[in-house]
C-alpha cells in the first residue's frame, strides 16, 4: 500500500487544486465528442451513429483502465501514475487533432480511454493518503463537484472552439492543457513510499465484493442508468443540430444548461443516499429521467423546450450514480477502493452501452428510437432495484 512520505512543506490546498484541475480536464476528455459528432461525421464521411462509436471505444478502454489501475497505484505510488497517465492522455489528445482518418482517430481514442481511466481512482487514493479522515469526505465532495463542472463549462467550450477553428482545435488546445497539468502534478503531487510486504490480494477482493448481492444490484442498476444518461447526452447536440437547425457553436449554451443537471442531480444524491427508502427514490428518479429522454427525442418541441426537458432528464438520471457509490462504500468494509473501482467500471461500461447501442438504435430508426432506448434501460434498472433492494436489506459483508 502506498504511504505518503513526510513532507512538512506539502500544501494540501495546492494539492487539491491541481488534483481537481486534473479530474476536471480528464472528465472533459470523456465528454468532448458530444458537440463534435456531426463535424466528425462530415469530416470522415461516416454517419453520426458511426461517429458515436468513437465515444463507445473510449468508454470501453476507460472501463478496463479504471478497474485495474488500483494495484498499479498501490505498487508504484500515486505521483508516477498521475504523471504518466496525464502525459499519455495529453499525447493522445494532441495526436487526435492531426488524425488523418477515422480509423486512426478510433485507435487514438482507445489510448485516450486507457490513459484517462488512470486518473480518477488514483486521484481519490492520493487524496485519501494526504488528508486526515475528518477532511476526506469534504475533499471527495470538492473533487466530484469540480469534475461535474466539466459538463457545464468544458463541453460548451469545446463547442465554441470547434465553431471558431474546426473540430481539430479543441483537441489541440485541450491536449496542451493536459500536458501543463501533468507538469504541475510532477511538482505538486505527494511523493509516496511503497510497502512491498505481502502479496497482491486484489483478485480475492474483487471476488469478495462480487459475492455481496446488494453490491451486484448496485453494479447492474448503475450500468443501466448510466446507459440512459450517456445515450441522452451523447446524441443531444446532434439532435439539436439535425432537428432544430442549430450550428455547432450555438449548441454551447444548451449543453451548458443541460450540464447543470449533472451538478444538481449529484447534489440531490447526498440527501437521497441517507434516506431509508433510497432505492425507491432512485427508481422514481430513473423513471423521470427516462421519460424526459423519450420526450426530448420524440416530441416536437421548440429548441429551448427540448433543452429544458433534457435538463430535467439529466438531473433525475444523475441521482443514481453518487447514491450507488455511497451504498457501495457502506457495504465494502476494507474493500472500499475495490468497490469504487468496480462501480467506476460499470459507469464506463454504461458509457459504452449508451453510445454504441444508442447509435445502433439511431441507425435503425430515428432519434425517437434513442429516446425509447433510454426509457427502456431506465425501466429495467427499476426492476433490478426492486428485486435486489426491495426486500429488507441485510448488511452482507465479505470476510
Amino acid at each position: 500500500m502506498a504511504k505518503v512520505a513526510t513532507h512538512p512543506e506539502l500544501k494540501q490546498s495546492r494539492f487539491l487544486i491541481i488534483t481537481g484541475i486534473g479530474m476536471f480536464l480528464t472528465q472533459i476528455v470523456s465528454l468532448m465528442l458530444v458537440p463534435l459528432l456531426v463535424a466528425l461525421a462530415t469530416e470522415f464521411d461516416v454517419s453520426v451513429a458511426a461517429a458515436g462509436q468513437l465515444a463507445a471505444v473510449t468508454f470501453g478502454a476507460w472501463s478496463v483502465s479504471v478497474i485495474s489501475v488500483g494495484p498499479i497505484s498501490d505498487s508504484f505510488g500515486r505521483r508516477p501514475v498521475a504523471v504518466i497517465g496525464m502525459t499519455l492522455l495529453s499525447v493522445s489528445i494532441i495526436a487526435s487533432s492531426f488524425a488523418p482518418s477515422f480509423g486512426v482517430l478510433l485507435g487514438l481514442r482507445v489510448i485516450t480511454g486507457l490513459s484517462g481511466g488512470m486518473i480518477p481512482p488514483n486521484s481519490m487514493a492520493a487524496a485519501a493518503d494526504v488528508l486526515p479522515a475528518a477532511k476526506r469526505a469534504q475533499a471527495f465532495g470538492f473533487l466530484m463537484a469540480v469534475a461535474s463542472l466539466s459538463s457545464v463549462v468544458g463541453v460548451p467550450m469545446v463547442a465554441v472552439l470547434a465553431s471558431a477553428g474546426g473540430w481539430r482545435l479543441p483537441f489541440l488546445v485541450h491536449g496542451f492543457l493536459l500536458l501543463g497539468c501533468a507538469v504541475l502534478q510532477w511538482f505538486w503531487f505527494p511523493k509516496t513510499s511503497v510497502s512491498t510486504k505481502g502479496s497482491f490480494s486484489f483478485i480475492s477482493r474483487y471476488k469478495q465484493m462480487a459475492n455481496i448481492s446488494l453490491f451486484r444490484t448496485t453494479l447492474m442498476a448503475n450500468l443501466l442508468q448510466r446507459m440512459a444518461f450517456y445515450a441522452t447526452i451523447s446524441y443531444l447536440a446532434a439532435y439539436l443540430i439535425s432537428e432544430h437547425g442549430m450550428s455547432l457553436g450555438q449548441t454551447a449554451i444548451p449543453l451548458a444548461i443541460v450540464g447543470i443537471g449533472v451538478v444538481i442531480g449529484s447534489t440531490m444524491a447526498g440527501s437521497v443516499a441517507a434516506m431509508n427508502r433510497r432505492a425507491q427514490v432512485v427508481a422514481a428518479c430513473a423513471v423521470g429521467g427516462g421519460l424526459a429522454s423519450l420526450l426530448v427525442f420524440s416530441i416536437d418541441l421548440t429548441a429551448w423546450g427540448t433543452v429544458g426537458v433534457a435538463l430535467i432528464g439529466i438531473t433525475f438520471i444523475s441521482v443514481g450514480w453518487p447514491t450507488f457509490l455511497a451504498i457501495s462504500t457502506e457495504i465494502s468494509s476494507s474493500n472500499q477502493a475495490t468497490a469504487v473501482g468496480m462501480l467506476g467500471a460499470s459507469n464506463q461500461l454504461g458509457g459504452v452501452g449508451g453510445a454504441a447501442l444508442g447509435g445502433a438504435f439511431l441507425a435503425l430508426g430515428s432519434f425517437s428510437t434513442v429516446g425509447f432506448f433510454c426509457l427502456g434501460t431506465a425501466l429495467v434498472s427499476i426492476v433490478v432495484l426492486q428485486i435486489g433492494m426491495g426486500a429488507p436489506q441485510t448488511q452482507e459483508q465479505s470476510t
